[in-house]
């Protein structure tokens, strides 16, 4: 009998070990990552979802407000800012460790922006030893798209 390489019996896919990486290694474009941050800051951004025309914000099944909040984040190698939507804003307290799997980088304005979607969570765990390298910003690093001209 060959033994499997998931080391276990049975039809179920095994579940990949999510690999940790640190802030710093965070590139523009990246999908997939797991990362453990602490909270360092969490500024609400009011935004409204308008419909073409804005009458029918009044009135109907209660809403089209989404709740976000763009709160920096780090761990002992960086910081980041993390776009918290609806109810993730509401785990994402200063000074709170929290654990962002299948983590994303989207790009705001030419910097890099982490953020959870619909297909990733974000949790909240035991607190951190680490102290937050807040000196280390990569939301402040500029980046330019440039398209290279294949010959």
């Amino acid at each position: 009998m060959a033994s499997t390489a998931n080391g276990g019996g049975g039809s179920s896919v095994p579940k990949r070990k999510p690999v940790f990486v640190k802030v710093d290694h965070l590139k523009p474009g990246t999908t997939g990552h797991t990362l453990t941050v602490k909270v360092v800051s969490a500024n609400a951004v009011s935004q409204q979802k308008k419909s073409r025309n804005n009458s029918q914000l009044l009135g109907k099944g209660g809403g089209g407000q989404a709740r976000i909040a763009e709160c920096l984040v780090g761990d002992e190698t960086g910081t980041i800012l993390f776009t918290a939507r609806n109810e993730q804003v509401d785990l994402m307290k200063p000074g709170t460790t929290v654990i962002l799997r299948n983590a994303k980088i989207d790009m705001f304005k030419g910097s890099m922006r982490l953020a959870v979607d619909k297909w990733g969570r974000v949790e909240v765990t035991e607190p951190e030893k680490f102290v937050v390298k807040e000196d280390n910003n990569l939301s402040l690093v500029e980046y330019e798209l440039v398209s290279v001209a294949e010959e």
